[in-house]
């Protein structure tokens, strides 16, 4: 299994618990975390630093990488990736042509993903081809024509299906721009 370098700088790391990257990892290697599971961890770092929700499952995660126990993208039921752009246009107009089966199949080359639910102008969530994966597709307005659209693919099988779909997802992204913009 490849080692997984830190994303994160040691400068936030510090900033936001107090300690960098290293000193964190030889904290949890001397509380013997290689041999913990991952709630194990996140329970010890509770526990003895009463670290918050979100930098639990952040340094929990970047140790696993760091030490060769978890694969880049890996969350406890398989695969996850995400993928972002910015796309000139309103919320409403880019939320359409995702939810919409029509103008989906315009942009999006798969047909046959089966919408679970949607909130409009916010979310729509659906099961992918495979029938075992899922799409979740948000959206955040960042001005009047202006919206961040974020692709989660979920439930991933491996570390090859995750990278794969990271780059379908980029591409899928520049074809929804194009779609709703003509650009």
């Amino acid at each position: 299994m490849n080692v997984v370098e830190p994303t994160m700088s040691d400068e936030t790391v510090k900033a936001k618990t107090g300690k960098d990257w290293q000193t964190w990892f030889e904290i949890l290697d001397a509380a013997g975390a290689k041999q913990m599971s991952h709630k194990e961890i996140v329970a010890f770092l509770v526990r003895e630093y009463q670290v918050g929700s979100w930098w639990q499952q952040m340094l929990t995660v970047t140790y696993e990488q760091a030490r060769g126990l978890r694969q880049k993208h890996e969350v406890t039921d398989g695969y996850q990736i995400s993928r972002s752009k910015t796309i000139p246009a309103g919320v409403e107009r880019v939320y359409a042509a995702c939810f919409d089966d029509s103008q989906r199949l315009s942009w999006l080359a798969d047909p046959g993903v089966t919408i679970r639910n949607s909130t409009a102008g916010k979310v729509v969530r659906f099961d992918w081809v495979d029938g075992h994966s899922r799409v979740d597709i948000s959206f955040l307005k960042k001005g009047p024509e202006k919206t961040q659209v974020t692709i989660q693919h979920n439930r991933l099988a491996d570390a090859q299906q995750a990278e794969e779909m990271k780059t379908y997802w980029a591409e899928a992204l520049s074809r929804l721009n194009h779609f709703v913009t003509g650009e």
